[in-house]
């Protein structure tokens, strides 16, 4: 008995401090929020994420996680309203699979899940129906089911709702999603309870990071930013935009990221000017421009950063002159975000900043000018609406949920990313910073990879990874086979 004991413990132990970025004092208080906004003869019955259907590691639904910290496949959660008690379902230990794939919390690990998340209880997946009938009989709770697609690998809501619309407008697909599946089946297994939606109290509960969270995505953040700048030391004209995709992974799964958290987007020359090419297939040619965006995914949270330099290393006069004009207009939205102001306000700030800068500034091209004249004139016109975002949050997903458009408030977290096109040469040109949003102000956690004209010149001066790494030739690929 005591041998068992000591290898629970171990078990216990090693998931722990392996595993868990959050305690279970985080997992508690979020669900203790998301309890006080139901009804007290209320519950919230989540859905976690099934098993992986490949060789890819299994990644749990952002909203399961958020809530418990757990990562076993087809795991569900119930939620009491008001008092926040909760109930863990989880399959049965497969001693089989573990053999080959090793530990899994399961229904068998009620102590160590319970330190892990601090819920209540902890019950096999197969008895939620028996606990659900025996309310349904009692007490016909209303049921809070979340409706919205819940997000996965580098996924965001708005991508999950398209995705569900092309398979929709699809005459030979139609297939229904899960998340509906499971919230049809549970509206009929808990009939003459009402049903009602918890999408909006949990977008909103997102909305505001905790510190805990903010340091994790402030973690992302940075090794994005080491990404880009060494992208920017090993840029020079014939490598192709995937080497720089390869170099920017390495960066990030050696410092321990679980994977992107959305696609690379490498564009040389006109491929930026499609805002989310990601082929990666280009070779980069001198006098181009080269957009690169690409974060992780770190423990769950993503970040969001985007910076554009001249492949051989130096800015054209043209180029210096649109890119140095866009960068005083970006800077003048960057340098009035504060808090406690509707980002409306931040906008028309920042519009009337931009009209002056517009006024002095030079450029050879006409149609340059123009390029400026329709950024600043399009700036100005979406500061006009009453509602008006200044980009989009992240947080678990790249695209994170909650409304970022009414109020700027301590806790927030956002990119912006306004972008400026020249149409009669395909130029596109954008910048990106992660902001989080203090009592005191607005810190820009990405501020410190250069975007000023002399310091991006500078930092490509400098010799960088793919320097010290050839990629492999024909020639020396051949020298490796048989004779």
């Amino acid at each position: 008995m005591k041998h068992k004991f000591f290898l629970l413990c171990i078990f216990t132990i090693n998931i722990i401090s392996a595993e868990i970025i959050f305690t279970a004092d985080e997992f508690k208080s979020r669900r203790m929020k998301l309890a006080k906004e139901l009804e007290s003869n209320a519950i919230a019955i989540f859905q976690g994420a099934p098993s992986e259907t490949g060789y890819v590691k299994f990644r749990q639904y952002n909203e399961f996680y958020y809530l418990t910290g757990i990562e076993t496949p087809h795991s569900y959660m119930m939620i009491k309203g008001e008092t926040g008690e909760t109930t863990l379902y989880l399959p049965h230990k497969n001693p089989r699979r573990e053999r080959s794939e090793g530990p899994l919390l399961s229904a068998e690990d009620v102590e160590a899940v319970k330190a892990m998340t601090g819920v209540e209880y902890v019950f096999a997946t197969t008895m939620m129906g028996e606990h659900l009938w025996r309310m349904r009989m009692r007490t016909k709770p209303i049921v809070y089911l979340y409706q919205s697609p819940p997000e996965r690998h580098a996924e965001s809501r708005d991508l999950l709702l398209r995705h569900e619309g092309d398979i929709q407008n699809d005459p030979w697909d139609q297939t229904q999603p899960r998340y509906k599946d499971f919230n049809q089946n549970m509206s009929a297994h808990m009939a003459g309870s009402e049903i009602r939606d918890l999408t909006n109290i949990l977008d909103q509960l997102r909305l505001i990071k905790s510190n805990a969270e903010i340091e994790v995505i402030k973690k992302a953040t940075v090794l994005s930013c080491l990404a880009l700048m060494e992208a920017m030391r090993s840029t020079k004209p014939g490598i192709y935009e995937y080497e720089l995709d390869g170099l920017a992974k390495y960066i990030y799964h050696v410092n321990g990221s679980q994977g992107d958290a959305y696609y690379s987007l490498i564009a040389n020359g006109t491929n930026a000017y499609m805002p989310h090419y990601h082929e990666k297939q280009a070779q980069l040619k001198d006098g181009d421009l080269l957009l690169m965006d690409y974060s992780p995914d770190y423990n769950y949270y993503m970040s969001d950063i985007t910076r554009m330099w001249p492949v051989n290393g130096k800015f054209s006069e043209e180029q210096a002159q649109l890119y140095g004009f866009y960068m005083k207009c970006y800077r003048a939205i960057l340098d009035n975000i504060r808090p406690h102001v509707a980002p409306v306000e931040v906008r028309k700030e920042a519009a009337d900043e931009m009209k002056i800068i517009l006024a002095s500034a030079k450029f050879n091209k006409p149609h340059h000018r123009q390029a400026a004249e329709n950024f600043v004139n399009g700036f100005v016109r979406s500061s006009n609406r009453q509602y008006a975002s200044l980009g989009h949050g992240v947080g678990m997903a790249t695209h994170d949920v909650g409304d970022h458009s009414k109020m700027l408030l301590p806790g927030m977290v956002f990119t912006i990313e306004p972008a400026l096109r020249v149409p009669e040469e395909n130029i596109y040109i954008r910048l990106e910073d992660l902001i989080v949003i203090t009592e005191k102000g607005a810190e820009i956690v990405s501020d410190f990879v250069p975007m000023d004209i002399k310091g991006i010149e500078r930092m490509m001066r400098e010799k960088g990874m793919l320097d010290r790494y050839q990629r492999l030739t024909e020639k020396k690929y051949k020298s490796y086979l048989p004779k």
